[in-house]
Protein backbone atom coordinates (compact mmCIF):
# COMPACT_ATOMS: atom_id res chain seq x y z
CA UNK A 1 0.00 0.00 0.00
CA UNK A 2 1.06 3.47 -0.61
CA UNK A 3 1.00 6.60 0.96
CA UNK A 4 -0.06 10.33 -0.15
CA UNK A 5 2.72 12.55 1.15
CA UNK A 6 1.33 14.89 -0.62
CA UNK A 7 2.99 17.73 -3.30
CA UNK A 8 6.80 17.24 -2.53
CA UNK A 9 9.56 16.98 -5.18
CA UNK A 10 10.79 13.44 -5.12
CA UNK A 11 13.16 13.35 -7.93
CA UNK A 12 16.64 12.31 -5.84
CA UNK A 13 18.79 11.68 -5.66
CA UNK A 14 20.38 14.04 -8.30
CA UNK A 15 23.81 14.84 -9.31
CA UNK A 16 25.82 17.36 -6.72
CA UNK A 17 27.78 20.10 -8.91
CA UNK A 18 29.47 23.62 -7.81
CA UNK A 19 28.24 26.39 -10.27
CA UNK A 20 30.95 28.72 -11.25
CA UNK A 21 30.13 32.48 -12.36
CA UNK A 22 32.23 35.79 -12.66
CA UNK A 23 30.79 38.21 -10.25
CA UNK A 24 31.97 41.86 -9.54
CA UNK A 25 35.13 40.96 -11.54
CA UNK A 26 36.14 37.38 -9.98
CA UNK A 27 34.95 33.92 -9.30
CA UNK A 28 32.46 32.76 -7.47
CA UNK A 29 31.45 29.24 -6.04
CA UNK A 30 28.12 27.69 -5.41
CA UNK A 31 26.88 24.24 -4.53
CA UNK A 32 23.70 23.20 -6.57
CA UNK A 33 22.07 20.05 -6.36
CA UNK A 34 19.18 21.14 -8.22
CA UNK A 35 20.14 20.61 -11.61
CA UNK A 36 18.00 18.79 -14.63
CA UNK A 37 18.62 17.62 -18.16
CA UNK A 38 16.02 19.34 -20.39
CA UNK A 39 17.27 17.78 -24.18
CA UNK A 40 20.53 16.75 -25.21
CA UNK A 41 22.27 20.15 -25.08
CA UNK A 42 20.62 22.13 -22.80
CA UNK A 43 19.90 21.66 -19.03
CA UNK A 44 18.31 23.92 -16.22
CA UNK A 45 20.16 25.17 -12.53
CA UNK A 46 17.73 26.15 -9.72
CA UNK A 47 19.37 28.61 -7.50
CA UNK A 48 17.27 30.16 -4.18
CA UNK A 49 16.54 34.09 -5.66
CA UNK A 50 19.26 35.14 -2.45
CA UNK A 51 22.17 33.52 -3.82
CA UNK A 52 24.68 35.96 -4.27
CA UNK A 53 26.20 33.85 -7.35
CA UNK A 54 22.61 34.86 -9.12
CA UNK A 55 23.20 38.53 -9.98
CA UNK A 56 26.33 37.71 -11.17
CA UNK A 57 24.82 34.71 -13.89
CA UNK A 58 22.63 37.42 -14.71
CA UNK A 59 25.13 39.90 -15.88
CA UNK A 60 27.60 37.80 -17.80
CA UNK A 61 24.74 35.15 -19.23
CA UNK A 62 27.31 32.77 -18.39
CA UNK A 63 28.06 29.67 -15.89
CA UNK A 64 30.01 26.66 -15.23
CA UNK A 65 28.42 23.38 -14.10
CA UNK A 66 31.62 21.64 -12.52
CA UNK A 67 30.37 17.85 -11.18
CA UNK A 68 31.57 16.59 -7.75
CA UNK A 69 33.43 13.44 -7.15
CA UNK A 70 34.25 12.25 -3.36
CA UNK A 71 38.22 14.31 -3.86
CA UNK A 72 36.22 17.01 -4.29
CA UNK A 73 33.50 17.40 -1.89
CA UNK A 74 35.23 19.06 0.92
CA UNK A 75 35.48 21.73 -0.58
CA UNK A 76 32.38 21.87 -2.95
CA UNK A 77 30.38 21.45 0.76
CA UNK A 78 32.40 24.68 1.91
CA UNK A 79 31.30 26.92 -1.07
CA UNK A 80 27.58 25.46 -0.12
CA UNK A 81 28.31 26.84 3.36
CA UNK A 82 28.97 30.43 2.70
CA UNK A 83 27.97 32.93 1.04
CA UNK A 84 29.77 34.92 -1.64
CA UNK A 85 28.18 38.24 -0.45
CA UNK A 86 30.14 37.59 2.72
CA UNK A 87 33.17 35.32 1.98
CA UNK A 88 35.45 35.81 -0.68
CA UNK A 89 34.89 32.24 -2.00
CA UNK A 90 36.98 33.00 -5.17
CA UNK A 91 40.30 31.02 -4.62
CA UNK A 92 38.57 28.00 -2.77
CA UNK A 93 38.98 26.74 -6.34
CA UNK A 94 42.18 26.92 -8.78
CA UNK A 95 40.51 27.97 -12.12
CA UNK A 96 40.63 28.61 -15.58
CA UNK A 97 38.51 31.19 -17.50
CA UNK A 98 37.89 29.37 -21.04
CA UNK A 99 36.45 30.54 -23.76
CA UNK A 100 33.06 31.69 -23.14
CA UNK A 101 34.12 33.58 -19.74
CA UNK A 102 32.85 31.04 -17.55
CA UNK A 103 35.20 30.14 -14.81
CA UNK A 104 35.99 26.14 -14.91
CA UNK A 105 37.30 24.16 -11.34
CA UNK A 106 40.28 22.31 -12.86
CA UNK A 107 40.33 19.54 -10.06
CA UNK A 108 36.85 18.96 -11.30
CA UNK A 109 37.39 16.16 -13.21
CA UNK A 110 34.09 16.91 -15.52
CA UNK A 111 32.37 20.04 -16.54
CA UNK A 112 30.67 22.40 -18.59
CA UNK A 113 30.81 25.68 -19.81
CA UNK A 114 26.94 26.91 -20.72
CA UNK A 115 25.42 30.34 -21.43
CA UNK A 116 21.97 31.25 -20.32
CA UNK A 117 19.16 31.14 -22.74
CA UNK A 118 16.26 32.03 -20.53
CA UNK A 119 15.10 32.11 -16.96
CA UNK A 120 12.31 30.53 -15.78
CA UNK A 121 11.53 32.30 -12.43
CA UNK A 122 9.37 30.18 -9.97
CA UNK A 123 8.47 30.93 -6.40
CA UNK A 124 11.98 31.80 -4.46
CA UNK A 125 13.50 30.15 -7.38
CA UNK A 126 15.86 31.68 -10.33
CA UNK A 127 15.58 28.33 -13.00
CA UNK A 128 18.54 29.20 -15.65
CA UNK A 129 18.16 27.63 -18.81
CA UNK A 130 21.49 26.91 -20.21
CA UNK A 131 22.68 25.27 -23.78
CA UNK A 132 25.80 23.92 -23.19
CA UNK A 133 28.76 25.41 -25.12
CA UNK A 134 31.76 22.60 -24.01
CA UNK A 135 32.31 19.97 -22.04
CA UNK A 136 35.85 19.44 -20.39
CA UNK A 137 36.40 15.68 -19.39
CA UNK A 138 39.37 14.28 -17.99
CA UNK A 139 40.96 12.07 -19.81
CA UNK A 140 41.22 9.39 -16.96
CA UNK A 141 37.31 9.48 -16.65
CA UNK A 142 36.64 8.08 -20.77
CA UNK A 143 36.46 5.02 -21.90
CA UNK A 144 38.35 3.46 -25.21
CA UNK A 145 35.28 5.40 -27.39
CA UNK A 146 36.15 8.61 -25.88
CA UNK A 147 32.63 8.49 -23.90
CA UNK A 148 32.36 9.38 -19.83
CA UNK A 149 32.88 6.45 -18.21
CA UNK A 150 30.97 7.25 -14.62
CA UNK A 151 31.39 3.59 -13.39
CA UNK A 152 35.53 5.38 -13.19
CA UNK A 153 34.50 9.21 -12.51
CA UNK A 154 31.82 7.95 -9.59
CA UNK A 155 30.34 11.73 -9.15
CA UNK A 156 28.40 12.05 -6.11
CA UNK A 157 24.66 12.69 -5.86
CA UNK A 158 22.43 14.76 -3.41
CA UNK A 159 19.79 13.64 -1.17
CA UNK A 160 17.43 16.52 0.05
CA UNK A 161 15.20 14.42 2.15
CA UNK A 162 17.84 13.71 4.35
CA UNK A 163 19.86 16.41 2.85
CA UNK A 164 23.00 14.18 2.44
CA UNK A 165 25.88 13.29 0.01
CA UNK A 166 25.50 9.61 -1.62
CA UNK A 167 28.11 7.83 -3.59
CA UNK A 168 27.31 6.44 -7.00
CA UNK A 169 27.06 2.59 -6.68
CA UNK A 170 27.42 -0.63 -9.07
CA UNK A 171 25.88 -0.87 -11.99
CA UNK A 172 21.93 -2.27 -11.36
CA UNK A 173 21.47 -3.29 -15.50
CA UNK A 174 22.67 -2.37 -19.02
CA UNK A 175 19.55 0.09 -20.44
CA UNK A 176 17.07 -2.09 -22.36
CA UNK A 177 18.16 -5.36 -20.90
CA UNK A 178 16.08 -6.29 -18.10
CA UNK A 179 12.71 -5.14 -19.96
CA UNK A 180 13.88 -7.53 -22.93
CA UNK A 181 13.78 -10.29 -20.17
CA UNK A 182 10.79 -9.47 -19.67
CA UNK A 183 9.34 -9.97 -23.13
Amino acid sequence: MKKDLGSILALYPTPLTVVGAMVNGRPNWVLVGHVGIMGHDHIMVSLAKPHYTNQGIRDTRVLSVNMVDEAMLPKADYVGCVSGSKTDKSEVFVCSIDQNGAPLIDESRLSMECTVEDIYETNGFDNFILKIDHTWAEEGILNEAGKIDYGVFKPVLFEMPGYTYLKTGETAAKCMSPGREEA
